[in-house]
C-alpha cells in the first residue's frame, strides 16, 4: 500500500510545554486511522501539525517523497491535498450551503463556478444535504452543519481527510448521522485520519488505531489489537475509563 503521509520524529512545544515528543507514524492510501487518547494527549495538535495549522518544532512530514517542512515548499498547495473537518464546523455564515462548498474550489483550485457547483452538489448528495443547498448555516442543526463541512472538504478532492473530533460538539442524537456519513466514506476507500472519542466507531471502521498519551504514541495496531487486547497498562487504563 502506498504511503500518503509519513511522519518522522515529529515534536511540538508551546513555550516550555512539550505537547508532541518524537512521534513516528504513517498513513497509507485507502486506510482509516483513528487517533484515540485522553484530552490533552496531543491528538488534535498532531492533526493540526499535519496540515500545518500549527508549525511543528522538529521532525519531518513526508508527502510525495519530500519533507514539506523544508522552507522551499508551498504550504498552501500542500494543504489543498488535505481535507480538514473541525469540531466546530467552521462554515461561512454569510454563504449558503452550496456557496460554502464552492468558495474553496474556486479560490484555491481555480475551478470555474460551473465545475465547482457540479462537484459541490455531488458531495452534498453523498452526505445527504443536497436538498438544503440554499439554506444558511444558522438554519441547520449541528449534525447538518458537520455534514456540509464534510462535503466541503470532499469537494476539494483531497488525498487525505483529517477529522478533529467531528462529533464532539454535537448532541447525542446527531452523532449517528455524522458517523453514518463517515462509515460510507470509509467503505468507499477514502484515506482518513480521525481523532475520535467514539470507540465503537473506531472498532468498526478503523484499519488501524493509534493510542496517544502525554504526547507520545503508546500503542498502535488493528482495532482488535489495541481496543480488545491492549498490551500497555496506560492503554488498558484509558479503555477501562472510556469503554463503559
Amino acid at each position: 500500500m502506498e504511503t500518503v503521509i509519513d511522519i518522522k520524529h515529529l515534536s511540538k512545544s508551546f513555550g516550555q510545554h512539550e505537547v508532541l515528543k518524537d512521534v513516528n507514524f504513517s498513513v497509507r492510501k485507502g486506510e482509516v486511522v483513528c487517533l484515540i487518547g485522553s484530552s490533552g494527549s496531543g491528538k488534535s495538535t498532531l492533526l493540526r501539525c499535519i496540515n500545518l495549522l500549527e508549525r511543528p518544532s522538529g521532525g519531518e512530514i513526508i508527502y510525495e517523497g519530500e519533507n514539506i517542512l523544508d522552507d522551499k515548499h508551498d504550504i498552501e498547495k500542500y494543504r489543498t491535498h488535505l481535507g480538514m473537518v473541525f469540531q466546530q464546523f467552521n462554515l461561512f455564515n454569510n454563504l449558503n450551503v452550496l456557496g460554502n462548498c464552492i468558495v474553496g474550489q474556486q479560490k484555491v483550485l481555480k475551478r470555474s463556478k460551473q465545475e465547482a457547483t457540479v462537484k459541490a452538489l455531488k458531495y452534498l448528495q453523498v452526505v445527504g444535504m443536497d436538498k438544503y443547498q440554499n439554506a444558511k448555516p444558522r438554519q441547520l442543526s449541528g449534525g447538518q452543519k458537520q455534514r456540509v463541512a464534510i462535503a466541503r472538504a470532499l469537494a476539494m478532492n483531497p488525498d487525505v481527510m483529517l477529522f478533529d473530533e467531528p462529533t464532539s460538539a454535537l448532541d447525542p442524537e446527531m452523532v449517528g448521522e455524522v458517523l453514518k456519513v463517515m462509515r460510507r466514506l470509509a467503505a468507499e476507500g477514502n484515506t482518513m485520519l480521525i481523532v475520535t472519542h467514539e470507540m465503537e466507531f473506531a472498532k468498526e471502521v478503523a484499519d488501524r488505531v493509534v493510542f496517544m498519551d502525554k504526547g507520545v504514541i503508546v500503542e498502535e495496531g488493528s482495532p482488535d489489537q489495541v481496543l480488545v487486547n491492549p498490551q500497555h497498562e496506560r492503554t488498558k487504563e484509558f479503555l477501562k475509563r472510556t469503554l463503559k
